[in-house]
């Protein structure tokens, strides 16, 4: 009995002495929260390490290089560039961006020779890359895009009220303080559009001969080509001018040169060959067109000016289906085929073939009809369109929303030399 009371008192000593210890404990956690942690932090919380990030350099958008590094510059970012894994991989434009930055160094430091000698081995090497690989679309077109972004910066840049008020108050620090660049501006606008013509160059050598296998023939015809491989040709070409970053408004114009070269090419298959002159083929060629402009729609092209240069295929295979009998005939007829020349028309009717023995050949005395109802148009005697012609090209300005400032070299462009300033 006398040992239970014994630790009875001994636990009520252990318990008082508990709450004195927590009450020093809970004062002294009290005072630590007021000066170093913050509210709904308890004691028994523990602290976790925080990695405190260090704040990085406020970069100025500019590339710096030793002089003896330039030669390393342009073949690294250009004579020895692979566009596949650069577009794939990196933003739009990432070439033009650097050489840029490069260039705004060395107009930052005053040096007038670094200047000129990046601007000259710039283009030299692009002209390079283009004589080795200017059958290559995918080369050629990655390079038109990129020529043309270099193009915009130097405009962008350059200090000129016209482009600054497109920039925001950061990207307007980053104009270019000590050289006028006009004159190369000019020089690299040429440059765009030799790479722009050798592009068509390039879309026309890989589309002829398609064109030429599948002529008017039906999706189900047997051949090596059919309309569906042309159009995914199309397709192919407009995926990766847009994976290259080209403007919107040169696409528009490289498709209605694509569309231009089709039609003339098909026009010409037409007027030389007596086999495709029949109210069948017109029907056929009405078909192939709907489907080009239906690929037009789902690209949202339908007002790029490429449907337009269909116009005289159009009207030779409404030409094959119509009635050429009565004067009215030929009225109608003249005042349908606006787009096609007199030499044009009379060829379609001469080589105009009935597809079966119900269908009359068009008579002689109809083509005298149209020649002489056309002898006042003023027009060219040309019969066959010249499938080499190519549109004037522009190039609008079409300014970057990107800051330069927030531009990383990524390291499979082996371009460590360069340092951010």
């Amino acid at each position: 009995m006398e040992q239970l009371e014994k630790q009875d008192r001994t636990i009520r000593k252990l318990k008082k002495q508990l709450k004195v210890y927590s009450k020093r404990i809970g004062e002294m956690g009290a005072g630590q929260t007021e000066g170093q942690t913050s509210p709904g932090l308890t004691v028994d919380e523990p602290i976790h390490p925080v990695n405190i990030p260090r704040r990085e350099k406020d970069f100025q958008g500019m590339l710096e290089y030793k002089k003896e590094d330039e030669l390393k510059l342009v073949k690294n970012l250009i004579l020895e560039l692979k566009p596949r894994g650069v577009a794939v991989n990196l933003i739009p434009g990432l070439p033009a961006y650097i050489l840029f930055m490069c260039l705004r160094h060395a107009d930052y430091v005053n040096d007038d020779q670094k200047v000129r000698t990046l601007l000259t081995s710039t283009i030299n090497s692009i002209k390079k890359i283009l004589k080795k690989r200017g059958d290559d679309f995918e080369t050629v077109s990655f390079w038109l895009a990129n020529t043309c972004r270099f193009l915009h910066c130097l405009k962008q840049y350059s200090g000129d009220e016209a482009f600054m008020k497109h920039n925001t108050p950061r990207q307007n620090e980053h104009t270019l303080s000590n050289f006028d660049l006009a004159e190369y501006r000019q020089v690299i606008s040429d440059l765009a559009i030799q790479i722009y013509q050798q592009l068509i160059k390039c879309m026309e050598n890989i589309l002829q001969p398609m064109i030429g296998a599948c002529r008017t023939a039906s999706i189900a015809d047997e051949g090596t080509y059919t309309l569906d491989s042309i159009l995914r040709q199309l397709s192919a070409f407009h995926s990766t001018m847009c994976q290259h970053g080209t403007d919107p408004e040169l696409i528009k114009q490289v498709v209605k040169q694509q569309f231009y070269i089709i039609g003339a090419v098909t026009l010409n298959n037409l007027l030389l060959r007596k086999d495709m002159c029949s109210w069948s083929k017109g029907m056929q060629i009405r078909y192939n067109v709907s489907q080009q402009e239906e690929w037009l729609r789902d690209k949202g092209l339908m007002v790029c000016g490429a449907k337009e240069t269909l116009e005289p295929l159009i009207q030779a295979a409404q030409l094959l289906q119509v009635k050429k009998k009565t004067d009215e005939d030929a009225d109608a007829i003249c005042s349908m085929c606006l787009a096609l020349t007199t030499a044009q028309i009379v060829k379609v009717l001469n080589l105009y073939t009935p597809v079966n023995e119900f269908e009359e050949r068009v008579s002689v005395s109809f083509i005298r009809t149209i020649q002489t109802r056309l002898r006042d148009r003023c027009e060219s005697p040309q019969l066959l369109m010249d499938t080499k012609m190519i549109y004037p090209v522009t190039f609008p300005f079409s300014p970057s929303s990107l800051a330069l400032e927030t531009i990383q070299i990524p390291g499979s462009l082996n371009l460590g030399f360069l340092t951010r300033v």
